[in-house]
């Protein structure tokens, strides 16, 4: 068996020539592990290839599939929780900052899966909070936020969830740390590299459920007799060494939720 890997990093746009350089190899099918967005771009290149979705968003507003119990077609695959958390990320950050009133927001607009549900999911949750929305989608765009947001007098940090933040976690956990900024992400990748604090969907196990679907469809199982999968798993990770170095108290009540606690 050979793997063909295709990496956009972090660029949205190139998802659907990515997608229909697959289809031209004649691959036995598609996975997308991470973004609904590469699923729709594939399936608009092929209605024949089996093509297996990690989506972050609700597959069937997506267009995705037909239904989640009978997905229809050629695409399955595994819903994870997104959407769903913002608001209890929020809680923690306020919890875990209490003085907070100033809580940054990191949005990346090309990321049509997540960009809007964030906002509106995080402004419903920002309770007495001033939320400062930063549209960031480069680089450069970390650097020019993380200015304006020391200028703004930020007191806290909230970091979207997607593939581009990602492949940027040590950037952004370095110049949260250089500002003395508390930071709250999607996924233990960051405070593994050093940030503070992060609550979402157990990636690793996600993945492995998109792998275990792909794995069936290569054994002849088809995509529409599969139902789009659920995640209800989710796990909160902390950086004790980093709260220290920010002067924090972790609560105990907070910590006693922990499903890992880094010292």
């Amino acid at each position: 068996m050979a793997l063909e890997f295709r990496w956009a990093e972090g660029q949205y746009g190139r998802f659907a020539e990515l997608a229909a350089d697959l289809v031209r190899r004649g691959v036995n099918v598609i996975v997308t592990p991470g973004s609904g967005t590469a699923a729709l771009a594939a399936k608009a290149a092929t209605t024949t290839i089996p093509i297996v979705f990690g989506a972050t968003s609700d597959p069937v507003k997506e267009g995705l599939v037909a239904s989640l119990n009978r997905p229809g077609g050629n695409v399955t695959g595994v819903n994870f929780l997104v959407g769903e958390v913002v608001a209890k990320r929020m809680q923690l950050l306020r919890e875990v900052v209490p003085a907070a009133r100033r809580v940054a927001l990191f949005v990346n607009p090309t990321d049509q899966e997540n960009y809007e549900s964030t906002i509106r999911e995080a402004e419903s949750a920002a309770r007495g909070q001033e939320l400062l929305v930063h549209n960031v989608a480069t680089r450069r765009d970390i650097d020019a936020a993380f200015a304006d947001i020391v200028r703004q007098r930020a007191d806290a940090l909230f970091v979207a969830p997607g593939s581009f933040f990602n492949t940027r976690r040590v950037q952004l956990v370095i110049l949260a740390a250089r500002h003395a900024l508390p930071a709250i992400y999607a996924t233990r990748a960051y405070p593994e590299a050093g940030g503070l604090i992060s609550y979402g969907t157990d990636v690793l196990d996600a993945f492995r459920q998109v792998g275990l679907y792909a794995a069936r469809i290569l054994k002849g199982t088809k995509p529409a007799d599969l139902p789009v999968l659920q995640l209800t798993k989710v796990e909160l990770v902390i950086n004790l060494n980093t709260a220290r170095a920010l002067g924090l108290e972790i609560p105990a009540g907070v910590l006693a939720l922990a499903d890992e606690v880094i010292e």
